[in-house]
Parts: C-alpha cells; structure tokens; sequence
C-alpha cells in the first residue's frame, strides 16, 4: 500500500486552491476545480480524486490549459445550451451554466448542456450528482485523446470515453450513481498502477505491439481495451457520438494528449438533465427499489459504502506522492506572497 497522508477538508481545501492559483488558475477556475476534486474525493473513485488534480496543476503550469479563460454559452434551443470553454476547464463552464440547466429542466422537462474546448472532465460522476442534487435525473458523456483499440491489434481510436447516470434518491439518502468507462478500465488506474509497480489484469490493455500485457508500464505505451469485447467497443462509440458528436468537439483520433504538450485537448462534453416527473413519487419508488435491490446483494453504485450524511470532521487520504506534488505547487504561491 503506498503512505497516504490525511487531512482534514479545510486543509485538504486551503492546499488545493493555492496549488491552483500558484499553477497559473484564476480564482474562478480554481474555486470549479476544487470543488469537483474534492466531491471525487468524497464520492467517487479515489484515483479521479487528487491524484487526478496533478495532472490540471501540470496542464496549467504546461500551457494545455488556460488559466484565465473565459467560458460563453449560447441558447441553440429552448432547451439546448451550448458552451465554449475557452480552452479552460470543463467544470468552470458547467458551473456558469448550471443555474439555467437546472431551471430549464424544471420548466420544459428536459436540459441539454453541450460543451467543446476544454480540458478532460475530470470525475463525470461529478456533473450527475450535482443535477441529482437538485433533484434531476442526470446523463453526461465525454471524450479525450485516443488510447482505447476496439480490439487486440487494432489502432486506438477512441478515449475511456465515460459515461455517468445520476437518479436522485431523495434528501435522506445518497443518489445513485453509475460512472464508469467503456474501456475496461479507466486510465488512472495503470497510471497508479505504473507509479506503484504493480500489474494489470489480463483484459485491461494491449502494449505497443498490440499483444495483451499485464504490464502496467507498457500498457502506458500501448493501449486499453474495451470492457467486454465488440460491445463495450459499441459503448465506447455512442459516447463518442454523443459527447464530440453531439458538442462539435473534436473526435478522440484528433485529440490532443492531455498529459503532455502545450494544446488543449479542447473535448467534448454532452449532460442531459431530466425531470423526474411531477412531486416526489419518482424519487420515492426509486429509491424504494433500491433498497429492495441492495436486500438481494446488488452493489448500488454511489451509495453502497458510502456515509450518509457525510462526517464534517472526516479526513482525506491522500497518496503521500501525489501530496507532494501538490505542497510543491502551492509553495510557489507562498514564496510570491
């Protein structure tokens, strides 16, 4: 296992920030990304956390993203909304938006937020379970650089290419969240993987040849694999089509690489919001099945293992590494002051 450090929120919270700031983010950018990092580290899966925050602090400080962007959105529709993220992150737009995604669903039903020019969107559960909040069932989709091949041998065509599914539960409960990529997992994973010398499964990812490797380090070189052969393949293109499809973005083969260079990735990113019906009585059932469902064993996503209400004096644990990396950032910004 490696060393972990722990911190309490407001700690967690404080570093963060200035390691944004010192990385080149405006406050408002900084304030969206924090945010999201820190509900990836409460809610979701712990490698999309702060481990996944280094990889924003080197896009700032590297130039893929902008630091002072300044997001647009456009009305295609009544209820279609279209964003330019200026080239900054993906959770700054959504976050200006997100008041008129909200209401625009509650009027007419349904929301449609699409956004292009943006760095990778980070944890997608995010998006859902911020709509869930409000009470909205929620879909998002999102692509980046090519690193999946549909099969052994092939070229890779396609990111992760995740996608996320919120239903709200009600106010005593969790939502239910689905995040999940249409590869066989996500690629954080053999970045940790490699970081800890540790192996892959047999499935997960083919090397540089194209030949199967339980070697997380020519994975890096190599590719991933779809889950579930052809089908998970089939996944891999609807969110493609729904996420640089439906936004204009670019596709996955024309993507930049997020983790190097100096150009944005510039992705795509498509959420749909929707009205769970009328009053409460959706929300009830739903969340009645799910109870009904975790008595016959089933894992439900988001909420199974997961506090309810969440501890205020909780701590974060995070990677002593990735600490680091984050306290060297925010050191810079302490010798500016």
């Amino acid at each position: 296992m490696a060393e972990e450090v722990s911190l309490r929120r407001p700690e967690a919270e404080e570093l963060a920030m200035r390691a944004c700031v010192a990385a080149g983010a405006s406050q408002a950018s900084a304030r969206s990304l924090v945010d999201a990092t820190l509900s990836a580290a409460l809610f979701g899966p712990a490698t999309l956390g702060f481990p996944h925050f280094v990889d924003y602090l080197n896009a700032f400080a590297e130039g893929r993203i902008k630091g002072d962007s300044q997001p647009s959105l456009q009305r295609s529709f009544p209820a279609f909304m279209v964003s330019d993220a200026d080239g900054g992150i993906a959770q700054l737009g959504f976050d200006l938006a997100f008041a008129d995604l909200v209401e625009t669903a509650r009027t007419l039903g349904i929301a449609v937020f699409t956004q292009t020019n943006s760095y990778t969107a980070g944890e997608l559960g995010y998006y859902v379970r911020r709509l869930a909040g409000e009470g909205l069932i929620g879909l998002a989709a999102t692509n980046a650089n090519a690193m999946v091949v549909p099969k052994p041998g092939g070229a890779a065509v396609y990111s992760t290419n995740p996608m996320a599914f919120g239903f709200p539960l009600g106010d005593q409960t969790l939502p239910l969240v689905i995040d999940q990529a249409s590869s066989a997992t996500a690629f954080v994973n053999i970045v940790q993987a490699a970081e800890q010398g540790q192996p892959i499964p047999d499935g997960w990812a083919v090397d540089e040849n194209g030949e199967p490797t339980q070697d997380a380090t020519k994975a890096l070189t190599g590719a991933l694999l779809p889950f579930g052969g052809r089908k998970g393949g089939n996944v891999a293109l609807f969110v493609e089509m729904l996420s640089a499809g439906l936004s204009g973005g670019p596709w996955s083969l024309d993507t930049p690489d997020f983790r190097s260079g100096n150009a944005s990735p510039a992705v795509g990113l498509s959420i749909i919001a929707i009205m769970p019906g009328l009053g409460d009585e959706r929300i009830r059932r739903a969340h009645a099945q799910t109870i009904r469902l975790h008595d016959h064993g089933v894992f439900i996503p988001g909420v199974t293992g997961i506090p309810f209400p969440p501890s205020p004096t909780a701590e974060l644990k995070i990677p002593r590494t990735v600490f680091e990396s984050i306290s060297r950032f925010a050191s810079l910004q302490a010798e500016r002051n």
